[in-house]
């Protein structure tokens, strides 16, 4: 059974009994019970679980205490057979003091208790009047007895290793102080860190909570489970919600519901192969100096979780694809929009260049191309008239892109120029000896060339630039023709996906030009034309003939592998595992397989191309440029295979 680099993890919030451990300790049991059923290889609880965080005085009492102590010993015999690795809060006396602390247990034995680092409040009121910080321990921590079991490490310097998973945890305050405990740990190997919670709710604190730990779980390329308690806890001066959450940085996997009644849990699968691999490429992640020694617990194997039968993670088909509501999706295009225009505006103030060529040919790419120069030259204050736009119609041009492409230039007041291909290329065909009825690559790519030659040799004539049109997709794929329509001398959709593309055309069609008007319904007739370069004669109706997608797969799908391979690291196997997941009622496995075979074949043996691509803006966390997210030799060997 493949775990595929994933751990699933549970942030239990138990109904709670104010100072009564024994049932506290029945409370827990019995969510262990429906947690194992999801096979979870870690389940967390909230702060104080085994007595109730609100019990205020009753914490100087001795039979509390002794009640909790029985109650975790009786809660770490009961879990020994459970696969799951348990933490929970309990309090712990040692040397005179009182330690507020999270239990971790596993096959009946206890592996280790950390104390909360940071206490809430101040000496007179709040966590100080009853517990004692960690930093009242000794530096290396204390070895003490607890629960029936000996030589048990007291320490907040410690680590957790289950399966191919290292866990840290802290306790509720320690995440809200200017230096989490966590941070160390991050940097010490955990990527899953545990925070057994008590945090209280009022208005807009749950906004906040849920930012730090974004921020959090970013900022440590981590996953942030936070449990916290809920229903049963004594609302005396406060209220609390069960205000858990999964994070995995920066994105959540999992929330619970808040005021909800009655017991409950939350789950999710970490994808810590995904973690270790963000970590690796950033370079910035640690920090100089020492790392403080964290004592490394063994809690043996993972869960045998069936993340083939459920994952329980959400995976976006489409990752590039801006999500959520109206407003975020607004708020992304803008900014990606705004990135092309920025990077174009730069280079033609640098190269003082006030008039730029673009080849427009009633397509996707070439349409977001020509709308970036067009927002780029009002930037500038630069008329339109200086853009030159060039349709070139040859074998494969259909009616719908060449009037889809004159009616876009028109009604975006740009120059417009059209040069028919077809002369120059049978003239070429004529000199190299090309049967014009064979229709190979060699057909193909002398279109391609040729349209390149004239957008190149019009840029130098007129003093202007030309600009690219090609993108992120078509890069990944090697599905250009070299030194054709692979060159330019800025490509602003370098780092954009195909499935993005047309996501930004419809967008610019609605808020960017007159959404009733002639060049709106243009935009949109474009973002519903099949993709295709057009280098193929047209069917017998005069339609496309030749479709992109049929001979190198669909785009969605080549952008999923893409966006894993790249921000994950993932191989094959998980790659094709993870499309299962988001593409399975849409694509069989056999089809699925296909493409990633081509994508992996045909990214390998084309990085000939990524290796001298022209300049281009990095909009968002994919990027092939050969100066700076990808370096890759060129003889690379398609040595990457799926397993039978």
């Amino acid at each position: 059974m493949k775990n595929y680099g994933l751990i699933r993890v549970a942030a239990a919030m138990p109904r709670v009994h104010v100072a009564d451990p024994a049932a506290n300790a029945r409370e827990i049991l019995q969510l262990c019970q429906e947690m194992g059923k999801q096979q979870p290889s870690v389940a967390v609880f909230p702060e104080l679980s085994v007595t109730g965080y609100t019990c205020a005085d009753l914490f100087g009492q001795n039979r509390l205490l002794d009640d909790a102590e029985k109650a975790v010993s009786d809660i770490v015999a009961q879990t020994a057979k459970l696969d799951a690795m348990v933490v929970f809060g309990a309090p712990v006396r040692h040397a005179g003091r009182l330690f507020n602390c999270a239990v971790v247990s596993r096959g009946g034995r206890i592996l280790g208790i950390v104390p909360k680092s940071y206490l809430a409040g101040n000496s007179e009121f709040y966590e100080p009047r009853w517990f004692a910080p960690a930093r009242a321990l000794p530096c290396g921590g204390a070895r003490i007895r607890f629960a029936g079991q000996e030589d048990i490490l007291l320490s907040p310097r410690q680590l957790f290793r289950i399966g191919d998973a290292t866990v840290a945890v802290e306790i509720c305050q320690d995440l809200w102080v200017p230096v989490p405990p966590c941070s160390q740990a991050a940097v010490a190997g955990a990527q899953i860190i545990l925070n057994l919670s008590a945090s209280n709710d009022y208005l807009f604190k749950h906004e906040y909570r849920k930012s730090l730990i974004r921020a959090t779980a970013s900022r440590l390329y981590a996953a942030y489970v936070y449990c916290s308690c809920a229903e049963g806890e004594s609302t005396t001066d406060l209220v609390w919600a069960g205000s858990s959450l999964i994070c995995e940085n920066g994105s959540f996997l999992a929330e619970a519901e808040r005021f909800a009644r009655g017991s409950r849990f939350i789950s999710a699968d970490v994808d810590v192969e995904r973690l270790e691999t963000l970590r690796a490429k950033e370079h910035s992640f640690g920090f100089e100096g020492p790392v403080p020694p964290y004592f490394l617990q063994q809690a043996g194997r993972a869960a045998p979780t069936d993340f083939e039968a459920r994952l329980l993670r959400r995976l976006e088909p489409h990752p590039f694809v801006p999500q959520g509501d109206p407003e975020e999706l607004a708020m992304r295009c803008r900014e990606i929009l705004s990135t092309q225009v920025a990077g174009l505006v730069t280079r033609l103030e640098h190269i003082h260049c006030r008039k730029a060529v673009i080849g427009v040919s009633g397509g996707l790419d070439s349409t977001l191309a020509l709308l970036v120069t067009a927002l780029a030259f009002d930037t500038l204050g630069l008329p339109r008239e200086n853009i030159i736009g060039v349709t070139m119609p040859g074998f494969g041009t259909t009616h719908r892109t060449y009037d889809n492409s004159l009616d876009l230039m028109k009604g975006l007041g740009i120059t417009s120029r059209e040069i028919s291909i077809v002369p120059a290329v049978r003239q070429h065909f004529a000199d190299i000896g090309q049967d014009e009825d064979n229709h190979d690559l060699t057909y193909e790519n002398c279109q391609a060339r040729e349209r390149t030659q004239l957008l190149m040799d019009i840029a130098g004539k007129e003093g202007g630039i030309v600009v690219g049109t090609g993108d992120l997709s078509e890069l990944a794929l090697g599905w250009c023709t070299y030194n054709g329509d692979h060159m330019s001398m800025y490509g602003v959709n370098a780092s954009v996906p195909k499935t993005l593309v047309r996501t930004l055309v419809r967008w610019a069609a609605d808020n960017k030009f007159d959404a009733t008007g002639d060049i709106h319904r243009t935009l949109l007739d474009i973002v519903d034309t099949p993709i295709s370069p057009e280098l193929l004669p047209a069917d017998k109706d005069g339609r496309i003939a030749q479709k992109t997608e049929d001979t190198v797969g669909p785009y969605e799908l080549h952008d999923f592998f893409l966006y894993h391979f790249f921000r994950s690291g993932a191989g094959p196997d998980k790659l094709l595992f993870l499309a299962r997941k988001a593409f399975g009622g849409t694509y069989d496995e056999g089809t699925l397989r296909k493409w990633l075979e081509t994508f992996l074949k045909r990214f390998f043996q084309q990085q000939f191309k990524r290796s001298c691509l022209p300049d281009g803006p990095k909009v968002g966390s994919v990027s092939l440029s050969p100066r700076g997210d990808w370096r890759a030799p060129s003889d690379l060997e398609t040595w990457w295979k799926l397993s039978d």
